[in-house]
């Protein structure tokens, strides 16, 4: 357990913290009895081993903070995740946006990627409005951009999305929801298999969109198709697309095949077995593999009643079903420390977790200089505990969570 000794030490330029004595996990290493220094301009000022900390000149106003060995990593990265805390983008409210980032930060997020459902094309433009309008005005993590889920999905994999929201593929929509990003679209999830795809993936690439396969009934042929259009991401891989079969491996079949194909992964060990997680870690590049929470608006909330997508809703074994109906499922309530605390606990290595939570979502999604704890990257750094509470947070290199005292106050799991 991480309680901080606040030191003040003597002499360099413009470090403004240093963290020592712990285990750090770059996102590219994993390296014991280890500092971190984060500069007053924000940024990760350099990584080195605590044997080396007799070497440095600091000023007397660098604090240095002892985490007496828990591990020092890049803040989490969730790219995709509709609520928490009782916040949904289904409120369509620039307010509700904001409380996601301050609630995420309790849990080590530095950056996400509010995912818009499928709905009534007004209500996608609102919630997509609604996330811009937030960007910017974050008091916990960094609003990235907008995540659309659909709205040109399979009626046949829809899922938890509202049936009233399916589009054939179409431009003009298309750039309706574009022209309500301001630009700031960052992915969309679509099936590969519909009508006029081509075009459209071909019009996302332009404007520089990752398209993810998703909610999709395709065959094999259709996912070949799609990656020779730049549909190379997907979505929730194994959840709401078509199966793998001994005559056509379908969606799930060719994203393990194919290594260029990258893939989302839900770590509850109730959306996906943890044994076929570790089966996707054995046939597919760990590079290409990216922890999601798909998280729902009721996830840790502390009060009121629970809803998903404005349907009632209650929690069942670490998972939301419909309150009118328990064997409707509705979808997760992870976090990304406790998905991080799963893959250890089915004996998947701590530095290949945090490269699937960090490093491979921001190199993914060209989030410049973030994912990773290399001098001159963003300081988006988290101190977590060696039971996957935390410690504390930096965003941009400013203390978000925790307390600089005598003991450092560890936050909530």
């Amino acid at each position: 357990m991480v309680y901080l000794s606040v030191l003040v030490y003597a002499g360099a330029m413009s470090v403004k913290y240093v963290l020592i004595n712990g285990t750090v996990l770059s996102g590219v290493a994993k390296i014991d009895n280890c500092a971190l220094a984060i500069n007053d301009e924000g940024k990760i000022e350099d990584v080195f081993r605590m044997k080396r900390l007799d070497e440095q000149d600091y000023s007397s106003s660098v604090t240095l903070i002892d985490v007496k060995g828990a591990y020092i990593t890049p803040g989490l990265i969730d790219t995709h995740l509709h609520g928490i805390g009782g916040y949904g983008t289904e409120d369509c409210s620039v307010d509700s946006i904001l409380g996601m980032s301050e609630r995420l930060a309790d849990f080590g997020v530095t950056s996400f990627l509010p995912a818009v459902y499928t709905d009534r094309l007004d209500k996608m433009i609102a919630a997509t409005k609604a996330i811009v309008g937030a960007m910017g005005k974050e008091k916990g993590a960094i609003i990235e951009g907008v995540n659309l889920e659909g709205p040109f999905i399979s009626p046949k994999r829809i899922g938890a999305q509202s049936p009233d929201g399916l589009q054939e593929v179409s431009l003009d929509v298309f750039n309706q929801l574009y022209e309500a990003g301001e630009g700031k679209i960052v992915c969309m999830t679509v099936a590969p298999e519909l009508k006029h795809m081509r075009t459209l993936a071909l019009e996302a690439q332009k404007k520089g969109i990752v398209l993810l396969a998703g909610h999709t009934d395709a065959a094999y042929e259709n996912i070949i198709e799609g990656m020779q259009c730049g549909i190379l991401h997907s979505t929730h891989f194994f959840n709401a697309m078509s199966r793998l079969h001994h005559r056509n491996p379908n969606c799930v079949g060719a994203i393990m095949i194919q290594q260029d194909m990258k893939a989302e992964i839900i770590c509850d060990g109730i959306h996906v077995h943890p044994e076929l997680v570790k089966l996707l870690l054995r046939e597919k590049p760990l590079s290409n593999i990216v922890m999601v929470t798909d998280s729902l608006k009721p996830t840790m909330q502390k009060e009121g009643p629970l809803t998903a997508n404005g349907m009632p809703a209650q929690l069942v074994e670490g998972a939301f079903v419909s309150a009118q109906d328990n064997s409707l499922f509705l979808g997760s309530s992870l976090t990304m420390l406790k998905g991080l605390e799963n893959l250890v606990e089915w004996g998947i290595p701590i530095d290949q977790a945090i490269q699937m939570a960090c490093s491979n979502p921001a190199r993914i999604y060209n989030f410049e200089k973030k994912g990773a704890l290399i001098p001159g990257y963003t300081a988006n750094v988290a101190i977590i505990n060696r039971d996957f509470s935390l410690g504390g947070l930096f965003i941009n290199g400013k203390l978000a969570r925790g307390l600089l005292s005598k003991e450092f106050i560890n936050v909530v799991r």
